[in-house]
C-alpha cells in the first residue's frame, strides 16, 4: 500500500472587512433625479433635462437615478435601479461634427438584477452575450466590448444582426456617439462598453472634470490609490478601474495602471501583420472562443485592412500576448502584461485582502480605453446572475435589506449644532420633497420654526432661535410632499416622514475633540492615557484614564471627574465606561451645568491588542496587518507566513522547521500538527485532497489532543486513507 503525503500549509487570512458585493454599490447621489442633456446647445448652455423623449426613450416624469435599493439572500444579492447615471448623461450623436442626432434617449428601464454571492469558477467558459452583463455600481448596464455587427464575406458588408467571424468592436466603431462619460443607449437601456470615465470621477478613482464643457480627463498627478471596483459582472466577480497593485499578491507595493495582455495584429510583438496577410486567420484566443481552427476558410475572411476597414475594427484584430510567448505579471516582478485573455487576474485588493479573481478596465498611458476594455470574450466564472424579477427576489428568504435610497430615502439628522440663541439643524434630503421644521421643549407641543424647504437631493440645513435658554430641547424634521416622479421599478414610498434629534440649549453641544494624547491608545495590559478635551467653545479639561482587563473584558476606569468654568456656569464633566467590550472600548464624556446634561458629547475608542495584534507588536512593533507585520509576511524567509508561525507558536525571528508530522500507522493517517494556546483568534482545519484541485475535504477527519502543555497542544489529526496517494494540509484562518 503506498500513500503520497505531502504537507501543505495554507494560510487563509480573512480580514473584518465589509462584504463589498453589499457595499460598494453607490449611494451618494441615489437621492437626485436624472438629467440629460439633449443637445450640444443645451450642453454649451447647461440646460439640464428632467423629462425628455426621442426614441425608444421617453422619460414623461423625473426618475431617481441609480441604485435604489440593495438587498441579499444566501446565494444572491438583488439590486434594483432605473439603469440611469447620477453623472450627466447626453449629448448623443450619430456623426463626430454631431448633426445627426442619435435614434434613442435612454430611459428608466425598472430593472431587477441579481449577482451570485458564491462564484464559481468552470473549467469550460462561457462567452459573453448581447446585452447586460454585469451591472455598474451605479446601477448602469454592462455591456462587453462588441455592437450588435460582424463581417459577412458573402456580400462584403456588415450586417446586424451578426453571423461573421469577424465581429465589430462597439468603442473603434461606436465611440463616436458616446456621451462625455463613454456611454450612450440601445433602445433605452443606457450601458457602458469601455471605462465609465464620469463614474470613475464620482469614485474619486483619478479623472478630473471640467464642469464647464462637461468633460472628462484622465488624471496627470501621480497615482497613489488602487482604483475601487466599478462594477459586478454576472458571475460574481468584481470589475475594478484601472489602477492595481504592482504586485497583485501584496498590498504593500506600489499601485499602477494595469496592462491589456491584448495587443493588435500588426506584425509588432510576434503578431501576425493583418495589413500583408489579410484577414485570413483567427488569433488564438478566438479560434478557443469559438472551439474552431484559427484558419479560415476563404468564405470566412475578412475584409482588406485599409481606410475603410481599419485594423481594431474588429475584436479579432487583437492578438493575446500570452499565446505569443509572453508573460503575465503573478508576482513581484513586472512581467510582460498583467491581465489575463479574462482581462483580470487573480490578486489581492483593498476589498479583498486574500488573493481573489478580479477583472479591470484597462486604458492606455493618455488614459483612453484598450482593448478589452472591461471583460475579455468569456466570463472567468459561471454567468449565473442576470436580470430577475421583484417576484423572484421576494421569494428568496431570507431576505436582508442592505439599503433603500431614491424617494424612500429615510430622513437622518445630524449631531445638532448649539450657537446659542440659535440652533441649526442638519438632515440628508431627496430632491422633489418639501420639509419643515419644528422645536419642542417637551415632545408633546411642536412650534413651526420652517416651512416648505425642498429637498436637494442632499442635505438641507435650517438654522432657527431655540425655545428657551437652558434645558433639553428636541428638533424635528418633517418631509411633508414628494413630487410626482417616475415610480416605475421603485418600492412606493411613503410621502410623510418625521425624525427628531435633542440638544442642550445654552450649553454647546458640538463634540469634543481629542487635542493631545500621551500614552498610547492600544493597549493589552493595564495602561494609563492622559488625554485632554476641548468642550467646543474652546474649554478645556484633561483627564487620566486606566485600562484594566483582559482583551475579553476591558473597562476603562476614570480617576477623577473634571470642574471648570465656562459659558457664566460652572460645569462637571463625567467620564463613563463601557465594559466587557472586544476590540474597540468606547467611554462616554458628558456635560453638566449641575442640572443640565449633554449624555451624547463625546466618545473615545481605545483599541485593545486582539491575540494576534499582540504578537505582532511583541515581534515586530507594530500591531498592523502590514509590511514585516503581515499575516502573509515570511520575513526569515523559511516557508512560513507570520499567521501560520503564530498559529503554531514557532519563533519568528528563527528560520526553523514547522512543528508538523505525519505518519502512516494503519488505515489512517496521523497528522500531527503544533496549537499555539494563546492563538484563539484562529482556527486550524486539517483538510485531503487526491488530487491537489478544489477538492479539498474535511470528511473522515477526526482531531484529539495528543500532548498538552503549559502554552501549547500537539493535535493528532486522523486522515482516512485511500491506498493510493492522499494529500493532507493543515489550513489555518483568521475569522
Amino acid at each position: 500500500m503506498k500513500h503520497l503525503i505531502i504537507l501543505t500549509l495554507v494560510a487563509g487570512i480573512t480580514v473584518a472587512h465589509a462584504n463589498p458585493l453589499f457595499t460598494s454599490w453607490l449611494q451618494t447621489d441615489a437621492t437626485k433625479y436624472a438629467r440629460v442633456y439633449q443637445s450640444t446647445a443645451d450642453e454649451t448652455a447647461g440646460t439640464k433635462s428632467l423629462t425628455w423623449a426621442r426614441g425608444a426613450g421617453t422619460q414623461s416624469n423625473p426618475v431617481y437615478a441609480g441604485v435604489s435599493e440593495v438587498n441579499y439572500s444566501t446565494n444572491w444579492v438583488y439590486i434594483r435601479t432605473s439603469g440611469l447615471a447620477s453623472h450627466m448623461m447626453g449629448p448623443w450623436y450619430l456623426n463626430a461634427a454631431k448633426t445627426n442626432n442619435f435614434p434613442n434617449f435612454p430611459a428608466n428601464t425598472a430593472s431587477v438584477y441579481r449577482i451570485p454571492r458564491n462564484p464559481t469558477v468552470p473549467g469550460t467558459k462561457t462567452s459573453t452575450g448581447g446585452g447586460t452583463i454585469g451591472r455598474f455600481v451605479n446601477g448602469v448596464s454592462l455591456f462587453d466590448n462588441r455592437d450588435a455587427f460582424s463581417y459577412v464575406t458573402a456580400s462584403g458588408t456588415e450586417v446586424n444582426p451578426g453571423g461573421g467571424i469577424w465581429l465589430r468592436e462597439a468603442y473603434v466603431v461606436e465611440g463616436v456617439t458616446f456621451d462625455a462619460a463613454l456611454a450612450h443607449p440601445a433602445g433605452a437601456n443606457y450601458h457602458y462598453h469601455v471605462q465609465p470615465i464620469a463614474l470613475r470621477y464620482q469614485l474619486g478613482d483619478h479623472v478630473d472634470y471640467n464642469a464647464t464643457t462637461n468633460r472628462y480627463t484622465e488624471s496627470a498627478a501621480a497615482v497613489t490609490q488602487h482604483s475601487p471596483i466599478l462594477a459586478w459582472a454576472a458571475d460574481g466577480f468584481p470589475i475594478y478601474g484601472p489602477y492595481g497593485y504592482s504586485d497583485p499578491t501584496n498590498a504593500a507595493s506600489s499601485v499602477r495602471r494595469m496592462v491589456t495582455g491584448f495587443t493588435p495584429r500588426n506584425g509588432a510583438n510576434g503578431t501576425t501583420n493583418l495589413a500583408a496577410t489579410g484577414r485570413i486567420t483567427l488569433p488564438a484566443w478566438a479560434a478557443v472562443v469559438r472551439n474552431r481552427s484559427a484558419t479560415l476558410l476563404t468564405t470566412e475572411y475578412g475584409p482588406a485592412v485599409g481606410t475603410a476597414f481599419a485594423l481594431g475594427r474588429y475584436l479579432e484584430d487583437n492578438d493575446y500576448l500570452g499565446d505569443l510567448g509572453f508573460t503575465q505579471t503573478t508576482g513581484a516582478t513586472v512581467r510582460d502584461f498583467d491581465l489575463d485573455k479574462f482581462n483580470g487576474r487573480i490578486c489581492v485588493t483593498p476589498d479583498f485582502p486574500t488573493p481573489h479573481f478580479c477583472y479591470f478596465t484597462t486604458i492606455k498611458t493618455d488614459g483612453t480605453p484598450a482593448f478589452p476594455y472591461t471583460m475579455g470574450r468569456q466570463y472567468y466564472g459561471s454567468p449565473t446572475g442576470g436580470a430577475t424579477n421583484v417576484a423572484t427576489m421576494t421569494a428568496d428568504t431570507p431576505l436582508t435589506q442592505q439599503f433603500i435610497s431614491g424617494p424612500s430615502t429615510p430622513i437622518a439628522i445630524s449631531t445638532p449644532v448649539v450657537a446659542s440663541p440659535n440652533v441649526t439643524l442638519t438632515w440628508s434630503s431627496v430632491e422633489g420633497g418639501t420639509y419643515s421644521v419644528e422645536a419642542s421643549q417637551n415632545q408633546s407641543t411642536w412650534t413651526s420654526k420652517a416651512t416648505g424647504l425642498a429637498g436637494t437631493g442632499t442635505t438641507n440645513a435650517s438654522t432657527y432661535a431655540m425655545l428657551g435658554s437652558s434645558g433639553t430641547e428636541y428638533g424635528r424634521v418633517n418631509r411633508t410632499a414628494l413630487a410626482t416622479y417616475d415610480t416605475n421599478g421603485f418600492t412606493a414610498a411613503t410621502v410623510a416622514q418625521t425624525t427628531s434629534t435633542s440638544y442642550l440649549a445654552g450649553i454647546p453641544n458640538t463634540a469634543p475633540t481629542i487635542t493631545s494624547i500621551s500614552a498610547q491608545t492600544t493597549v493589552q495590559n493595564t495602561t494609563s492615557s492622559a488625554i485632554a478635551f476641548t468642550i467646543g467653545d474652546a474649554e478645556t479639561a484633561a483627564a487620566s484614564l486606566t485600562l484594566t482587563g483582559s482583551s475579553s473584558n476591558t473597562t476603562l476606569v476614570p480617576n477623577v471627574n473634571l470642574s471648570f468654568g465656562g459659558n457664566g456656569a460652572s460645569r462637571t464633566v463625567t467620564i463613563t465606561p463601557a465594559t466587557n467590550q472586544t476590540g474597540s472600548t468606547i467611554i462616554t464624556v458628558s456635560v453638566s451645568d449641575g442640572t443640565l446634561t449633554a449624555n451624547s458629547a463625546f466618545t473615545l475608542s481605545v483599541t485593545v491588542m486582539t491575540p494576534i495584534q499582540l504578537w505582532r507588536y511583541t515581534n515586530y512593533g507594530s500591531t498592523a496587518d502590514a509590511g514585516t507585520s503581515s499575516d502573509t509576511a515570511d520575513n526569515e524567509q523559511d516557508g512560513v507566513t507570520n499567521l501560520m508561525e503564530y498559529a503554531t507558536a514557532m519563533n519568528p525571528a528563527a528560520n526553523d522547521v514547522l512543528p508538523i508530522s505525519a505518519t502512516i500507522p494503519g488505515a489512517s493517517i496521523e497528522f500531527i500538527y503544533t496549537k499555539n494556546k494563546a492563538a484563539t483568534d484562529v482556527s486550524f482545519i486539517v483538510e485531503w485532497s487526491d488530487t491537489l484541485s478544489n477538492d479539498w475535504s474535511t470528511t473522515g477527519v477526526t482531531s484529539s489532543v495528543f500532548t498538552d502543555g503549559a502554552t501549547t497542544q500537539q493535535i493528532k489529526a486522523l486522515v482516512p486513507a485511500n491506498g493510493a496517494r492522499r494529500f493532507v494540509r493543515l489550513k489555518v484562518t483568521q475569522p
